[in-house]
């Protein structure tokens, strides 16, 4: 069994089409499917159910298929644990973010590649969920997301961030000269937020019920920026995390009012799995991330 056919099954598995597979895998299709005949006689089962496209995967397949992804993620950590013994670190760091530390990525990254200048970094935005997948795959190196609601499992941690509500709004709106608001009077603005699919929305419904508030907003979005750019072209408010209070200094349009909230903040920070060994880019995330916050 060749780790190249594992590649390829896992590949199919997660994109369910062959072309896009064999293109990802960097081979033709035909060699691609040959890959997969041969895993499939060496195992003794059919692993992916086809007819001319890919229809699901079979029993076996399923069965099969989280091995292949911790043998695939276990010869990434051996060959990355070879190339550490180096005297530098290279390759390329994955890292994953739920879109309410995204504002995050910036400080983290540019620590990661000062210390380790022979790294690339690639990130991208994910659900929680989806960080823990993902992690536990071997898809990513380290994730940024919340510490205290729907945190992965088997994780270790190091919070970087205590999160606060802000309330947008149009500079030139009747509320834009506010530099603080109440739930019940945000709550009665036009909002736009976040589908309920997003956790900072099931964080922030959570917070209104708690106040015996309900919202429902006029627009809703899978991103902050287009959140924003409903409230900049008028008729709309937000509520978006303080992470991003940086990043809306110096517009014009925009201005920002502190949500009144006594609740404890919510802790964002760095994750990787704890598993053993630990691999070369989980150490460097977690020694980055523990030198950002200032602990040992």
């Amino acid at each position: 069994m060749h780790p190249r056919q594992l590649r390829y099954f896992v590949t199919i598995a997660r994109l369910r089409h062959f072309a896009n597979a064999a293109q990802e895998c960097g081979v033709s299709q035909p060699t691609l499917s040959a890959g997969l005949s041969a895993l499939e006689r060496e195992v003794g089962h059919r692993l992916i159910e086809r007819d001319r496209r890919f229809v699901g995967l079979t029993a076996h397949g399923e069965a099969m298929l989280p091995w292949a992804e911790q043998i695939l993620g276990a010869v990434a950590g051996m060959t990355s644990s070879v190339a550490a013994s180096s005297a530098s670190i290279t390759g390329q760091f994955a890292l994953a973010a739920i879109p309410a530390a995204l504002p995050l990525a910036g400080q983290f990254g540019d620590a990661l590649l000062a210390r380790h200048p022979g790294l690339g970094l690639a990130v991208r935005s994910a659900t929680s969920r989806e960080i823990e997948r993902a992690l536990n795959n071997f898809e990513c190196d380290a994730g940024l997301t919340y510490l205290d609601h729907e945190t992965p499992a088997n994780v270790l941690s190091v919070p970087l961030h205590a999160e606060r509500y802000l309330f947008v709004t149009r500079a030139d709106g009747p509320l834009g000269g506010l530099t603080e608001i109440g739930w019940e009077a945000a709550s009665a603005q036009p909002l736009c937020l976040l589908h309920q699919g997003m956790q900072f929305r099931r964080i922030l419904d959570a917070r209104m019920l708690e106040r015996g508030l309900a919202i429902t907003p006029r627009a809703v979005a899978d991103s902050y920026v287009t959140l924003l750019d409903l409230v900049r072209s008028g008729g709309f408010c937000t509520i978006v995390p303080d992470t991003y209070a940086s990043l809306l200094a110096g517009l014009a349009w925009a201005r920002c009012a502190v949500l009144d909230d006594g609740d404890t903040p919510r802790r964002i920070g760095l994750v990787v799995v704890n598993r053993v060994p630990l691999s070369p880019m989980a150490s460097t995330a977690l020694a980055v991330a523990r030198r950002l916050a200032g602990v040992s």
